[in-house]
């Protein structure tokens, strides 16, 4: 009754610290390590040479960062004509659908390879196939400029479309083959 209690009875046990669901993800490096990261960063070249290596290794890194990002569609290294979302949606939405400015080259090299013909139905059939190229062509673009501003405006009510336009058109007359960033999605599959 009068007896002195154990102060370990009367201390409560500490919590263990919960992690942060929005941590960094990694351990905070120690002062040493973070000293020596320092230190190396603030090391200055000694000589002009060695300026322009670490100059040129540098370029080299960022340049191979956004060749994987154009191949994979990562939008932290894309350049800022690719970046951000509605961009994406622009590319998906172009991807996704055939377009007859893709086989504009293909058809133009036929036409020059037919020009060489010198025969009446071979001037008949490049005029007529010209003409229907590219009004083909620009009907295409009529509708998938309507779609792309239709879908943007769906998903992305605030965002500024200037620049899809012509973004969209320019990427659908491209082959699909060798566009960049690369196609994420195939043709007819949603987006």
């Amino acid at each position: 009754m009068f007896r002195r209690k154990n102060e370990t009875d009367a201390l409560p046990e500490p919590a263990a610290p919960e992690p942060k669901p929005d941590g960094k993800g990694r351990p905070t490096p120690t002062r040493k390590e973070a000293e020596a990261a320092r230190k190396a960063a603030l090391k200055a070249p000694t000589s002009r040479k060695d300026a322009a290596r670490a100059e040129r290794e540098r370029r080299s890194k960022e340049r191979v960062k956004i060749r994987e990002a154009m191949s994979t569609g990562d939008d932290r290294y894309l350049p800022p004509r690719d970046k951000g979302p509605v961009r994406r949606l622009v590319r998906n939405i172009v991807d996704s659908r055939r377009n007859v400015g893709e086989y504009l080259m293909p058809v133009l090299v036929i036409i020059l390879l037919v020009s060489l013909v010198r025969s009446p139905w071979a001037i008949m059939a490049i005029y007529v196939l010209w003409v229907l190229v590219i009004v083909g062509a620009v009907v295409d673009s009529f509708f998938l400029v309507r779609r792309v501003k239709r879908e943007v405006g769906q998903r992305f009510p605030d965002a500024s479309k200037r620049g899809l336009t012509a973004y969209a058109i320019m990427r659908s007359t491209q082959i699909r083959r060798l566009r960049l960033p690369k196609p994420q999605v195939a043709h007819g599959e949603s987006y």
